[in-house]
């Protein structure tokens, strides 16, 4: 065999696709290059020819030497029979997430006498390895134990349909935040809009973004996903510290500049980040000697709990103080185990807590006050490459590579996310433990989670550093749906699966068979002559909305103000951009049109926005079991909340909403909002 055919065939092992569709429908065929950089990501050496043909001959022979399969999908809660045992005995154990692979030694959940089959119990949803000894040999199978769906609207909280409203965190004002909102702000929202009839309420990723990192701002490029974005901790709210005289006197002396920058229109994340942390380094103090002991106590267990994972965290963002966020740069990656860097890692780690009991609190209160789901979080794609995951996880994380996109209409060049990938053969290794943890942080405050860019789960575009065209991997997709049914079952969390672009055959209905709810945008939702599809002729599992964070608002999409920003950019010259123009107007008619020939619209008032009253009347009236609408489209907000292919040309992700969280409260849009939405029987109460 010659090196070309042992390199394609070694791809193909690795799940590396030979050839992909362009979105001209042309066939863009993988290059060797591509491949031998695809591999190498995995961990596969292919230097050279002699390493190709060594690398396939080892797997080869790994595959062939198998007695039995490397890893099988089962039911929970069912006796299962398998077709293999060759007279072996076996015992099972259950993988734990957050210990250290190899390092503690786990129960045995079952055992069993040699037999030519082997016969599994019941058992609970979870991750278990199968142990079996025949003749002078153990083989190990990994077992996903999974319930057959995820849990549903009906099941979770006894209604079949329901509205909740989304917005930008970062964006809330009020009187007492330090010019970002903050978990208070949440919690407080949660409590208001729950009295209003929302279901849920949607935020964005508030994944880690880096202790060190004062330059990065989009939620969905975060150092860690498995851990919190100190920012939005509430200085005002340190458990253990409510109505402490010292903390009132700090935060009495830091009141004036909050102030001063809540006047701003947009959010100055250096200015906020350095105020946030010089008040966070004293409270951080006070709580050691003036909390009670339960919430040293408490403090404490998180740590404990948190374990080596929570620890190695806390390694990187106290080598990042001093060797910069991006650890790649690093000289050393090494951190003396002395008491000044023993007591820098528990700060950190004290800032997760304290952040977790924060979320918890937002969650639990906003349930509390009649909300069925409460919180309403985000998955982001991946982490940053430069990042605290990817120095975490470096045993999972594929080397070299970017999770991107190919070129699309919407990015004629492609796209380079500068996100890091798991590698599949790496993850599988190690029991899918990284992406539980990771899950289990965003679902353990949250009833309902969308996770972005769900095709990735399918198969995942790498894009090779250097001048190399990426390429398409497979990924267990099987297995992955298995990991995330495990955990969101073990939280109570329904799942949302942005489904959005070119989707293979069947995905949709695979995704539905499991239970996990579909994300149908309005604004791509259209019809053979480019106009919207009414939104009462939709699916039921799914959550509709009229646009997303990347999308114009409501009123921008009726100024056209994201065609604007188009021409301003040069993205398209004055004669596309007045067809677009007159384009929109047609379908902002025909819409308006269809609505007359159905009484779903809000009921008029004397601020009534024809438009926005109508999209959001067709979604209240929608078959959909649960709609979201954006605070922005409630309070008329023209700008996005992000322009996808920019960064400093549009205010991404820094605006502010002009109406503070208590005066949401008695916003009048927002009433009228609440009051349609029990007409269309969406809300108790």
């Amino acid at each position: 065999m010659n090196s070309d055919d042992a390199l394609r065939e070694l791809a193909d092992i690795i799940g590396i696709l030979p050839s992909y569709r362009g979105f001209h429908g042309e066939q863009i065929i993988t290059s060797v290059e591509t491949q031998m950089a695809l591999l190498a990501a995995n961990g596969i050496n292919v230097g050279n020819d002699a390493e190709i043909l060594a690398s396939l001959q080892q797997l080869k022979q790994q595959r062939e030497n198998r007695w039995f399969p490397d890893e099988i999908i089962i039911n929970s809660h069912e006796q299962t029979p398998l077709q293999f045992g060759l007279g072996g005995a076996w015992q099972l154990i259950e993988i734990d997430a957050h210990a250290e692979v190899n390092v503690e030694v786990p129960d045995i959940v079952a055992t069993g006498e040699p037999a030519d089959y082997i016969t599994l119990p019941a058992l609970l949803s979870g991750v278990y390895q199968l142990q079996v000894s025949v003749q002078d040999r153990q083989e190990n199978v990994t077992v996903l134990v999974a319930p057959q769906q995820l849990p549903t609207i009906d099941a979770v909280t006894r209604q079949s349909k329901l509205w909740g409203m989304s917005l930008a965190l970062y964006g809330l004002t009020s009187e007492r935040n330090a010019g970002l909102g903050d978990f208070q702000d949440l919690c407080e929202l949660g409590k208001s809009s729950a009295k209003l009839g929302c279901g849920f309420l949607g935020i964005n990723p508030v994944h880690n973004m880096g202790f060190s990192d004062d330059e990065s701002i989009s939620p969905y490029s975060p150092s860690h996903r498995g851990f919190l974005n100190i920012a939005y901790i509430a200085l005002d709210q340190i458990p253990g510290l409510e109505n402490n005289p010292q903390v009132s006197a700090l935060l009495q002396g830091l009141n004036a500049q909050y102030a001063a920058g809540d006047s701003d229109i947009q959010i100055s994340y250096r200015l906020h980040k350095k105020r946030h942390k010089q008040a966070l380094e004293p409270l951080y103090q006070i709580f050691k000697t003036e909390a009670g002991f339960e919430y040293q106590q408490a403090f404490s267990a998180f740590a404990r709990q948190g374990g080596a994972h929570m620890d190695r965290f806390a390694q990187y963002e106290t080598l990042s103080e001093t060797q910069g966020c991006d650890w790649r740069m690093w000289t050393s990656d090494h951190l003396p185990d002395n008491t000044e860097n023993c007591e820098r890692k528990r700060f950190h780690i004290w800032l997760q807590w304290v952040a977790n009991e924060q979320l918890r609190q937002a969650q639990h209160s906003t349930k509390q006050a009649g909300a069925a789901l409460g919180l309403y979080l985000d998955l982001a794609v991946g982490p940053r490459r430069d990042g605290g995951e990817s120095w975490c996880e470096q045993a999972v994380i594929a080397e070299g590579v970017s999770v991107g996109a190919p070129p699309d209409h919407l990015s004629p060049e492609g796209q380079k996310w500068e996100l890091a990938a798991f590698s599949p053969r790496k993850l599988q290794a190690q029991h899918y433990s990284p992406l539980r943890r990771m899950l289990a942080q965003t679902m353990r405050h949250a009833g309902v989670v969308r996770i972005d860019h769900m095709l990735g789960l399918n198969r995942s575009f790498w894009i090779p550093d250097g001048e190399i065209a990426g390429g398409y991997i497979r990924q267990p997709f099987e297995s992955l749906l298995a990991v995330i049914k495990i955990e969101a079952e073990r939280h109570q969390t329904m799942v949302i699966g942005e489904d959005l672009g070119l989707v293979p055959q069947g995905f949709r209905e695979t995704m539905k068979s499991h239970g996990f709810y579909g994300y149908s945008v309005l604004q791509y939702e259209k019809d053979e002559q480019g106009c919207f599809r009414d939104p009462t002729d939709s699916k039921t599992q799914v959550l509709s909305c009229f646009g997303t964070h990347d999308t114009p608002t409501i009123k921008g999409f009726e100024s056209a103000r994201d065609i604007d920003w188009w021409y301003k950019l040069g993205w398209i010259d004055q004669q596309a951009a007045d067809r677009a123009r007159q384009d929109r107007q047609r379908t902002i008619e025909a819409y308006i049109d269809l609505a007359k020939h159905r009484s779903s619209g809000l009921a008029e008032s004397e601020q009534c926005d024809v438009f926005r009253d109508v999209i959001h009347g067709a979604l209240a009236h929608s078959p959909a079991a649960m709609i979201c609408i954006q605070l922005d489209d409630i309070l008329g907000q023209l700008e996005s909340q992000n322009l996808p292919g920019t960064i400093t040309e549009h205010p991404n992700w820094r605006r502010k909403y002009k109406t503070s969280v208590r005066g949401l409260q008695t916003n009048h849009s927002l009433l009228a909002l609440s009051a349609a939405m029990k007409q269309a029987q969406r809300a108790l109460g």
